[in-house]
């Protein structure tokens, strides 16, 4: 006689993530993500009224995306 014990059901601990990202891996993220938003607001400073407009974006926004702090 089989008994199906032998695999008993999968619980959430079985499938979810075993450990949190150690904090020097979630820092370093959060930099990386800083640095290439100001690289962004950057390269979108640097564009003229007609590659704005190829793009969608007012000057008005797009000097108002650029004034924002990195973190935001």
């Amino acid at each position: 006689m089989l008994t199906y014990d032998l695999y008993p059901p999968r619980t959430y601990s079985t499938w979810r993530a075993r450990h949190e990202p150690h904090p020097f891996v979630t820092a370093f993220l959060l930099i990386k993500r800083w640095i290439e938003r100001t690289r962004q607001r950057r390269a979108l400073g640097g564009l003229d009224e007609a590659m704005l407009r190829d793009i969608g974006i007012a000057r008005v926004e797009a000097s108002r995306e650029c004034e924002k702090p990195f973190w935001r």
